[in-house]
């Protein structure tokens, strides 16, 4: 590897706030069942801890990576950073539900300037032949963070309570900090538009749409849940059409309606996420309800799957750079559609085995479909709308794993009555489990089609 010291650093510090945004998801997850208790929370705000963090990144994605173009992504990237560090200490101290639920907000705000501009300071600062490594490579980090998350988040809640994790995050936050200000350099401003060419009013029907449908969600199966849906539909079709007749969109519909390969690539990578990103949750809770296990022991279980996708993903990147982009990733599509199918057979007697391997294969066909995926949404656009095609790829994640989640809200919602999940019966939550995982594995096997059919990936 021929590369300078500056891109070394790139990559580690691109690397490291990736981990960080993972790490805290999938240690927060673990920790539930402790927040649940110490807030007397119900099922269906409880998954609003999750569901909060998530909604602010989608909220936020699509504009921040329009707005990293215009004014610079080092600048957006650094103001990320520290929006992060804040926010997860006010978790830490956070004195009820709704609080620790608003400070997740902010905090996914914080993710969303870093998530949607890491990926794309890495591609500028390599050659093209060099981008399913490093993405990789940044991918895989993702998983660490991922893998790492159950086990620490389970010793930390275990021993010093769930308020240790935020505290954890913001220590590691303010070194990350207090490193880019020194290392990450400015921006170029020469390869930067003018700002007063974009305009922000059709945000509002975004915001506005993305925001009822979500809390309609949580109402479900009551009136006014539905008409939220409803509204917030129309609101984010009134949205795409104003962003067709703009002169300057926030997000170019033409990239969508003219250029197959990204579009495609981004459908595909948004399905992937709708059916996959809730397994932890529901396991999380599955193995600590229905298996008895401790916070601890869930963690050791549920880190294989992240583990085997840290492993991979530089993997399939590397081989992405070589062989067809699609053809790993939709492999990796159909044996997520196959995992998820198998996951809707678990109940109170299977086997830790059984569940480590079926989390095994699922963190296989993830990293096979990701790295690649996310090649050719890179490769798909100029040099100049990195910034828009890595907030838009972050954006379908988000939207992605704010779906998943809101289909864990409508089953628990549907199924639970109003109560929490510790006092509901075994049946009812493995039923629930059950649909949940069901609907997942459709969704998944309807992706496999686009992401066979985007076409293949020009590598000039």
């Amino acid at each position: 590897m021929d590369w300078t010291r500056k891109q070394f650093s790139i990559l580690s510090m691109v690397a490291i706030t990736s981990f960080m945004g993972t790490f805290l998801i999938s240690s927060i997850n673990i920790a539930l069942p402790a927040i649940e208790k110490s807030f007397d929370m119900d099922a269906v705000t409880l998954s609003w801890v999750v569901t909060s963090f998530l909604l602010s990144m989608a909220l936020l994605l699509l504009p921040a990576g329009r707005w990293g173009d215009f004014t610079g992504i080092r600048r957006l990237f650094k103001f990320g950073v520290i929006l992060f560090t804040m926010s997860s200490l006010l978790c830490g101290i956070a004195p009820s539900g709704y609080w620790l639920i608003l400070f997740r907000f902010i905090q996914g705000a914080g993710a969303a300037f870093t998530s949607t501009t890491g990926p794309a300071i890495l591609v500028s600062a390599f050659p093209p032949r060099q981008r399913g490594r490093v993405l990789g490579m940044s991918v895989s980090a993702v998983y660490l963070g991922l893998a790492f998350g159950p086990f620490a988040g389970g010793i930390l809640t275990q021993s010093l309570g769930w308020r240790s994790i935020f505290y954890a995050s913001a220590f590691l936050g303010t070194g990350v900090a207090i490193i880019t200000q020194l290392f990450l350099g400015k921006d170029d401003t020469s390869a930067q538009e003018s700002k007063s060419k974009l305009s922000l009013n059709s945000l509002v029907f975004y915001v506005a749409g993305l925001t009822s449908m979500v809390f309609g969600s949580s109402l479900i199966p009551k009136l006014p849940g539905w008409v939220l849906i409803g509204t917030g539909f129309i609101a984010l079709m009134v949205f795409w059409k104003r962003e067709s007749r703009s002169a300057h969109p926030v997000i170019p519909t033409r990239l969508f309606t003219q250029n197959r390969l990204f579009a495609f690539s981004n459908l595909a990578a948004l399905i992937n996420y709708s059916a996959t990103f809730a397994i932890v949750f529901l396991l999380s809770l599955f193995l600590q309800k229905i298996q008895h296990m401790t916070p601890r022991q869930a963690g050791m279980v549920l880190i294989a799957q992240p583990t085997v996708m840290a492993i991979f993903s530089p993997v399939a990147g590397r081989w992405s750079d070589k062989l067809e982009p699609r053809i790993l990733a939709t492999l990796g599509m159909t044996m997520c559609a196959l995992g998820l199918g198998a996951f809707t057979l678990l109940g109170q007697n299977t086997s830790i085995g059984m569940l480590v391997a079926l989390l095994i294969w699922m963190g296989l066909g993830f990293a096979l479909f990701s790295s690649p995926n996310m090649n050719t949404i890179m490769s798909s656009v100029d040099k100049n709308r990195y910034g828009l095609a890595s907030g838009t790829a972050a954006t379908m994640r988000v939207l992605g794993q704010m779906a998943s989640m809101t289909i864990v809200t409508f089953m628990f919602a549907l199924l639970f009555n109003g109560h929490s999940v510790d006092t509901i019966s075994f049946p009812t939550f493995l039923k629930a489990m059950k649909y949940g995982f069901l609907t997942f594995a459709l969704i998944a096997a309807a992706g496999i089609f686009f992401s066979y059919n985007r076409g293949n990936m020009n590598r000039e």
